[in-house]
């Protein structure tokens, strides 16, 4: 389980430089490297950047469940 958190985070992160970038600059990083918006491989990580950023919910909800983030805000 540790290492599904650790790779969806990666990609979490992943997606949230392409966005800044696409933001940015008008420069969609993922499509630059594998071919464009519509192609196969792009297609493919755009679905697995968005379902890490559905799988990190559930680390989001325990950590709010054992007050963690709570405790990070009080340092």
């Amino acid at each position: 389980m540790k290492t599904l958190n650790l790779v969806t985070l990666v990609l979490v992160i992943i997606g949230g430089i392409n966005w800044g970038l696409v933001g940015l600059a008008q420069f969609d990083l993922v499509a630059a490297i594998f071919g464009g918006q519509d192609a196969a491989l792009s297609r493919i990580v755009y679905v697995l950047v968005g379902l890490s950023a559905l799988w990190q919910i559930i680390p989001l909800v325990r950590a709010g469940r054992t007050d963690e983030v709570h405790a990070q805000a009080r340092r």
